[in-house]
């Protein structure tokens, strides 16, 4: 009995793994602040991770790896950082109007 649930767990656990499911998957508020340059002072995005991938408006594309490390564009702004649970943070860094822009980025998860 106990050999069939180990391997009914580790089955299931392949199963949700060759899924593509990601920890991270779902809805997430980002807020971001400019520290640095001409940039808007504070945005608010909503965006989706659905098998590890970000999508968002705006042109809000990217990747979230399994250990939660996240590479997103913006437009032509990029941002990296680090998930862990259901919040995250890092920086980002970018142009308006041919002047440099950079600031920090939190995440939430609904």
């Amino acid at each position: 009995m106990r050999f069939w649930m180990i391997t009914m767990l580790c089955c299931l656990s392949i199963a949700s793994v060759a899924s593509g499911q990601s920890l991270y998957d779902g809805l997430w508020n980002v807020t971001i602040r400019t520290t640095a340059g001409n940039c808007e002072p504070t945005a608010h995005y909503a965006v989706t991770v659905a098998d590890g991938k970000v999508s968002g408006p705006q042109n809000v594309s990217g990747a979230v790896g399994r250990s939660g490390n996240v590479r997103v564009s913006i437009g032509a702004a990029y941002a990296n950082g680090q998930l862990d649970g259901n919040t995250g943070s890092g920086k980002w860094n970018g142009a308006s109007g041919g002047v440099p822009c950079s600031g920090r980025w939190e995440a939430s998860r609904q």
